[in-house]
């Protein structure tokens, strides 16, 4: 009797946890479905219709117009180096002094023959001219004039020859002194004071190179061939390091004649002054080519633009409901996101995205983000967030949102065109 008294005390002791429990979970699911009634705060922005720049960034190299390796032309002990590493030099200075001691030898030995030479030929004009009227009465032969004649032309073919032997000796000496070919910035030495040089050695004595101005180079998707082609040298080209804010501006003085059917790229050359020496030669840098103006291009900010199964796409904010508007992103300028399709301007994107945001949900708009379309069309819009350059220097469209905002034709990031732009 007491134990089936006891099994009832249990058995009525759990029904009260069930109900407990499922009393709870059903006003749990009541508060969530209450809250999933409440509209949600966000902030919108007006998507824009304004000018913005057509870009086209690559990876580009600092290459100098002008190098030069600096050899030795003749043999010698190196005397004196008359720069130090690293300096910069110009055209028709002194760099070098190498033993001149034999070479003055040669040209004063070419000068003691020259005078020799002129001595004799003096001497033999004199015997023809005695012997020129002895001929003509017939008191010598034909012959010894003949002869005299001759001597006196050889010799003259001989100081004339020696006269070429000074003028080589000449230059040989100033072989001795050389002197920098063109302005530029020196590298490192080869050879120190003291040391042996000679004209067959292949490794030059330094290496200068012309740094201002210079060229960097850098290659474009073929298919802004005709947009290159239309606009002509003399297109602005804004050079950046990764990360960073522009350090030099040039223009294109060089469109290569061919594409490069490997890569389907066109190599481009633009001139910087470089009067700060702020670019080097060897240097991989950013090159951002503005190709074109779209005068009425429609742009977001480009946080608003999410990612999604079926492309990108955004939050509008329509009659207090948000929809999902799925756009096409052609291209990405500083912090804006040009629409290509999908928005007409003028919609309210949401730009702050709540977690518990979802197609037909409820809002509340608390204001309208500013400073986010202040982009001046004639400037050259930097990135906050650079991607970094491919090691092939192929070209990317500037400032592009990932792979996953993009949907269609656009361009790619290993700098293949497949459109866009």
């Amino acid at each position: 009797m007491k134990k089936a008294i006891f099994i009832l005390i249990v058995l009525a002791l759990a029904a009260g946890g069930v109900y407990v429990a499922t009393g709870k979970d059903r006003g749990q699911r009541v508060d969530r479905l209450a809250s999933r009634d409440e509209p949600v705060a966000v902030r919108t922005t007006a998507a824009k219709v304004q000018p913005m720049p057509v870009i086209v960034e690559a990876v580009g190299t600092v290459e100098p117009q002008h190098k030069v390796e600096v050899r030795a032309q003749t043999s010698g002990v190196l005397n004196e180096v008359l720069f130090k590493e690293g300096d910069r030099v110009k055209k028709g200075q002194l760099l070098f002094r190498i033993d001149e001691r034999a070479l003055k030898a040669a040209l004063d030995q070419a000068r003691a023959n020259v005078a020799r030479d002129e001595a004799q030929l003096r001497e033999a004009e004199k015997q023809r001219e005695r012997l020129a009227p002895l001929a003509d009465k017939e008191y010598i032969t034909r012959q010894e004039y003949g002869q005299a004649a001759a001597s006196a032309q050889a010799l003259a073919a001989t100081a004339e020859a020696n006269r070429a032997q000074v003028e080589a000796a000449r230059v040989n000496l100033s072989y001795a002194a050389i002197h920098a070919p063109i302005s530029g910035r020196t590298g490192s030495l080869s050879v120190k004071e003291g040391n042996l040089v000679s004209a067959a050695t292949t490794t030059p004595l330094v290496v200068i190179v012309q740094t201002q101005p210079v060229n960097v180079a850098f290659n474009i998707p073929q298919q802004y061939l005709g947009e290159v082609r239309g606009t002509g040298d003399g297109m602005r080209v804004e050079i950046f390091r990764e990360g960073g804010a522009p350090v030099a501006e040039g223009k294109v003085v060089f469109v290569d004649n061919v594409v490069n059917s490997e890569t389907g790229t066109l190599l481009m050359k633009a001139e910087v002054p470089n009067e700060k020496e702020t670019l080097w030669p060897g240097e991989f840098v950013t090159a951002r080519l503005v190709l074109r103006i779209e005068p009425k291009a429609v742009v977001v900010p480009a946080i608003a633009v999410q990612p999604g199964q079926q492309g990108p796409f955004v939050y509008v904010a329509e009659n207090g409901v948000a929809k999902m508007q799925p756009v096409t992103v052609a291209r990405q300028v500083e912090r804006l996101a040009v629409i290509g399709e999908g928005l007409q301007g003028g919609e309210q994107v949401i730009t702050e995205i709540p977690y518990d945001l979802s197609p037909g949900k409820a809002v509340v708009v608390q204001g309208e983000q500013q400073g986010e379309s202040n982009v001046a069309s004639e400037s050259f819009p930097r990135d906050e967030q650079k991607p970094s350059p491919s090691p092939d220097g192929r070209a990317r469209t500037s400032n592009q949102p990932p792979d996953s905002l993009f949907k269609g034709s656009t361009p790619s990031l290993d700098g293949r065109g497949r459109g866009g732009g």
